[in-house]
């Protein structure tokens, strides 16, 4: 079976976010390599959000802390990890409850695409059963 997951976002939602929380609102969601290696861009940091709601789409789930619809498998912010590969494709590391999620699935690895313009970000997420 194919799982899917994708997520558009504008980038002033995560510029808006920034500018009301700063430090708060980074520490939440980012782990301390995805702000390193997105190098201080919004639109980066956008895409790597874009990316976490795909893999929870992907996963079935939601995130904690999106408002009270979220279920008990919810997974956090910085349990999906958006990495670069070098010379290849993002790579997404899960964590926690999203790993969890994934194994139940009997989910393969999940690949990831990102893109973004000056005023949107999306991401996009697939994996396959290992059967």
């Amino acid at each position: 079976m194919l799982f899917h997951g994708v997520d558009l976002i504008e980038v002033a939602r995560v510029a808006d976010a920034l500018e009301r929380h700063g430090q708060r609102f980074l520490a939440r969601v980012f782990t301390s390599a995805e702000l390193a290696e997105s190098g201080g861009s919004v639109a980066s940091l956008a895409a790597r959000f874009a990316a976490k709601e795909a893999v929870a789409k992907l996963l079935g789930v939601g995130i904690r802390g999106l408002g009270a619809g979220c279920d008990a498998a919810a997974i956090g912010w910085r349990e999906a990890e958006v990495r670069r590969t070098p010379g290849g494709p993002p790579a997404v590391v899960l964590s926690g409850r999203a790993a969890q999620r994934a194994a139940l699935l009997g989910l393969g690895p999940i690949a990831i695409s990102l893109s973004h313009t000056r005023l949107h970000a999306i991401a996009s997420a697939v994996a396959q059963d290992a059967q």
